[in-house]
């Protein structure tokens, strides 16, 4: 199903780095599950891995910001879909442990936007990833 755009180009960027990512690095849990619709879909396409609704997305994330210190997303590449309420992001993904271990993931969102009340939040992301799924 297709939902209506209500975001430009450069608020969908900014609803992905600047809403989603700096609050996943951050490991604010509420600030980053405030960016998803209760019914969204959350699948990590290279590891078969599923996440459907808020409760399974929180727990996702509980055990993701306790496994790893530090949690940094950087050098960004957007393609924005305005017109379609869609947006995709290529980026590194360096997560370091609480043993000093670094590791680095070459991934790929693709995003899509639902429309609510609270506004835009993502109804469906897909994650691919070059190393082992840390979203379990």
């Amino acid at each position: 199903m297709q939902y209506e755009p209500t975001l430009s180009r450069a608020d969908l960027m900014d609803f992905a780095l600047n809403k989603y990512f700096a609050r996943v690095d951050a490991k604010d849990l509420e600030a980053a599950l405030d960016c998803f619709h209760d019914t969204a879909l959350f699948c990590v396409q290279t590891a078969f891995t599923r996440h459907s609704g808020k409760a399974e997305i929180r727990r996702m994330f509980e055990d993701f910001f306790a496994a790893y210190k530090t949690i940094i997303h950087r050098d960004f590449t957007c393609t924005a879909d305005e017109a379609n309420g869609r947006i995709t992001a290529c980026f590194t993904a360096e997560l370091h442990d609480y043993d000093g271990q670094i590791t680095l993931l070459q991934n790929t969102n693709f995003w899509r936007f639902r429309p609510g009340p609270e506004g835009p939040k993502f109804q469906e992301v897909f994650v691919y990833m070059s190393g082992a799924n840390p979203l379990v």
